[in-house]
């Protein structure tokens, strides 16, 4: 499917084209989980191991979908747990050390060391977003930005825009440096935006589920039209917000592994017929096991992660450098035959020649029907065989010096007659076109000495084919240089590969060892919300 892909498509990356674009800096703010974060997670445990809706402790309505899909419950509880605490229920509070609060004062840094040029912001999230009378981690933000004393004003929410004018209004307020920091969403603020003039930053609060989303998002500011090459070091940073001991690490993994694999199909050097994306994905959450083991701070899965990138560069080099050798020796192949085709030829067309060369009687086209006709009659008998025979076989026609005149029919693919062509066959059983085409002369006489005319390019045509050996024999050592070319990373591979079977072999002992444990709830505890 990759290869039939590559016919049918052109895949052309910015790279690749050099689009004037800003480049990507990426920067990963990871922060350790809060106290309420941390007793979530053992409870988010053992609700993975029971279901019971009650071991989380949540004040929220229990999910419909719960007895059917409980790890898709457990996997969107855990990642509005990395989010924020307060997606959970208002019994949560703030925290100096949560995204919102990392993420404000990120903003607010960025905000400042731009302002002598109006810096423009985005900020991503899909899963908390705004929406007037309910908390939104939108709104947070923004409360937490004004007290650190960005003005009101400077700061939009796309979701508070409802017709095309809006939009295209703060779009040219984000381009004029009027608006300095924009929240949206992955859908909303994805797309169909040109707000870029002044961007020096992306947020992402969260991950998305799809490599297409992370690229339209980064997209609003790694765009053409962006000025920061002219007084920002050409530089657009990317910063992603993780929480430790939460899914964000592992998710972001898969999404990296899901766009290499999406590269590699697209520019054709895919090397492995499968990949693995993982066992998390948004219809089905993630199993009970792995989901134990990462919020447990186990960091196994993600190694594992970095062993299987490495080793699918690896293969994806070794299975180029295969191609590379196959492809060598499949054209040494072709060239040894070609040449001993060639110079079968030559010494085919060397015997021909020194025939035509000895024959010593007069030389005259005779035709089968014709054999005492002149030039011009011969010529017109010539031109209405050519008018009128059909055969895809060849048929002799005629003599000239004791040798075979034959015509042959060509077709199309379509079945529909072409042309005939008309050759002489020497004593060698080779046939010579006449001209280049096997087309007649226009003129009649000439048409009658067209076997002389086909044997005087005899010298040019053995003189073609050595050329044509001597091009092909200076292939040669560069294509056995190939082939005898021997791949030196087979033994980190081979290395890397164990390692990855070790470090399997314990993830799933872990894996077997958290499916058996259950987490006493009793042991957990909620904190209530400060007053």
């Amino acid at each position: 499917m990759a290869t039939f892909l590559r016919e049918i498509t052109d895949y052309r990356t910015a790279d690749m084209i050099n689009l004037d674009v800003p480049d990507k800096n990426v920067r990963f703010l990871s922060s350790p989980p809060t106290i309420e974060q941390e007793e979530m997670i053992g409870r988010l445990v053992a609700f993975a191991n029971s279901g019971n809706w009650e071991d989380l402790g949540l004040d929220i309505p229990e999910p419909e979908n719960l007895k059917k899909a409980k790890m898709l419950v457990a996997t969107n509880v855990a990642r509005k747990m990395s989010l924020d605490m307060r997606l959970l229920g208002e019994k949560f509070g703030d925290s100096e050390d949560n995204k919102a609060s990392i993420c404000a004062r990120t903003i607010y840094d960025y905000y400042v060391r731009s302002n002598a040029n109006r810096g423009t912001q985005f900020v991503f999230s899909d899963l908390s977003t705004y929406k007037p009378g309910e908390w939104n981690i939108y709104s947070d933000i923004k409360d937490k930005l004004v007290r650190l004393g960005i003005p009101a004003d400077e700061i939009r929410f796309i979701q508070s825009v409802h017709s095309e004018p809006a939009r295209k209004r703060l779009f040219d307020d984000m381009n004029a440096g009027r608006v300095r920091v924009l929240f949206g969403s992955t859908s909303m603020l994805g797309t169909g935006v040109n707000a870029q003039e002044r961007a020096v930053v992306i947020h992402h609060l969260d991950i998305p589920w799809v490599p297409a989303y992370m690229e339209q998002r980064n997209g609003r500011a790694v765009r053409k039209g962006n000025t920061v090459k002219f007084w920002g070091n050409n530089t657009v940073d990317v910063v992603i917000y993780g929480t430790e001991k939460t899914l964000d690490g592992y998710k972001f993994n898969l999404l990296n592994n899901k766009q290499m694999f999406i590269n590699q199909i697209n520019n054709g050097t895919i090397a492995v017929r499968r990949i693995d994306e993982g066992s998390m994905d948004e219809h089905n959450g993630m199993n009970f096991a792995e989901f134990v083991a990462i919020l447990s701070g186990n960091t196994d899965l993600l190694e594992k992660a970095k062993l299987d990138n490495k080793i699918m560069q690896l293969e994806k080099e070794q299975g180029i450098f295969k191609k590379e050798r196959i492809r060598a020796e499949r054209k040494m192949n072709a060239v040894q035959d070609e040449m001993k085709k060639a110079d079968g030829m030559v010494a085919h067309m060397k015997r021909d020649m020194e025939y035509v060369a000895s024959y010593t009687e007069e030389r005259r086209t005779l035709l089968l029907n014709l054999p005492q006709a002149t030039a011009e009659e011969t010529g017109r008998e010539l031109h209405r065989i050519a008018k009128t025979y059909r055969s895809g076989a060849y048929g002799t026609i005629g003599t000239y010096a004791g040798m075979n005149l034959l015509v042959h029919s060509e077709y199309g693919f379509d079945g529909v007659f072409d042309r005939n062509t008309f050759l002489v066959e020497g004593i060698s059983g080779l046939k010579y076109r006449c001209g280049v085409s096997g087309a007649l002369p226009l003129g009649f006489a000439e048409s009658a000495q067209y076997p002389q005319n086909t044997l005087d390019r005899l010298p040019s045509m053995i003189d073609e084919q050595r050329r044509k050996m001597e091009k092909m024999q200076k292939e040669i050592p560069s294509l056995q240089g190939i082939i005898a070319r021997k791949w030196d990373k087979s033994d980190e591979l081979a290395r890397l590969k164990q390692e990855c079977k070790e470090l399997q072999q314990r993830i799933d002992e872990s894996l077997k060892e958290a499916e058996q444990e259950q987490v006493p709830v009793s042991e957990l505890k909620i904190t209530d919300k400060a007053a």
